[in-house]
Formats: structure tokens, C-alpha cells, sequence
């Protein structure tokens, strides 16, 4: 059983021809837009017919599962990228739109500590800083 499949499983879902495909092609390319996995995806003749609709159903299946995690950073559309279950947080280049990952700051997940809020138990902190990459910040 090859490392994709197991994960699936694990997370209780079934092993598709279509879910293996699109978890190997986000596991391939950190941030990627759903538009760029199809692209990935028909490039690469690896899941014969699959439509753009069952492409999206397959990112809420594996982002519903916590093998995927979706970002939407201002004016783009969703990205997404393997669950690491680290609780990293992102940089956004405004120049290019690139994005890198930057490990916690402070402790442990969720890295950051919202004051006191009644009736919630905070396990997840995302943060987005926006900069300009230094290859935008030369061209400029």
C-alpha cells in the first residue's frame, strides 16, 4: 500500500484514481490554485475525465479530511497545500504573489493566544504577513 492510499484510509476516506491524483499533485506544488492542479492534472493524462466540479469536490473531501489545508489570501483565489498539521502561517509577496511558509513564532500550535473567549477552545491560528520577495524588491 503506497503512502497516499494509507493516508486516505486513515482518514477514512475511500482511495480514488481521482484523490490519490490530486493529493500527489498538491503534495508536488505547495500553494496551488485549483486551476492549477487541473492544469497538472490533464498535462499529465493521470485521471482520465475528471471535471472541474468533481476536482472541487475532491479538495472539499480532502480539506474536510485534514489532508489538505486551504488558504485565501486577499485578492487570490484559494490555495492550497499538504496538511502538516504544524500550524505554519504565510508570507505573500505583493509584487509577484508568491508564497513562502513561516514556521510558528512562539511556541506550539496554535502559536498564537486570543484573549479570553467564552465557549470556544482555540486549536488553530492563521496568519498572513504581506511583503515584498527580494526578487520584486530589486526589480522595483
Amino acid at each position: 500500500m503506497d503512502e497516499l492510499a494509507a493516508r486516505l484510509r486513515d482518514k477514512g476516506l475511500r482511495v480514488t484514481p481521482q484523490r490519490r491524483a490530486v493529493l500527489a499533485a498538491v503534495a508536488r506544488t505547495p500553494h496551488v490554485t485549483a486551476a492549477e492542479i487541473a492544469s497538472s492534472l490533464s498535462a499529465e493524462g493521470a485521471v482520465g475525465a475528471l471535471s472541474r466540479q468533481g476536482l472541487y469536490n475532491v479538495l472539499d473531501d480532502l480539506v474536510g479530511a485534514r489532508l489538505l489545508r486551504s488558504l485565501e489570501p486577499a485578492g487570490s483565489p484559494a490555495r492550497f497545500e499538504v496538511e502538516l498539521d504544524d500550524n505554519h502561517h504565510h508570507l505573500v509577496c505583493r509584487g509577484c504573489g508568491r508564497i513562502q511558509d513561516v514556521p510558528c513564532a512562539v511556541g506550539a500550535a496554535p502559536c498564537l493566544e486570543p484573549g479570553p473567549v467564552p465557549g470556544f477552545r482555540v486549536d488553530q491560528a492563521e496568519v498572513t504577513w504581506w511583503g515584498m520577495c527580494e526578487e520584486c524588491e530589486n526589480r522595483g
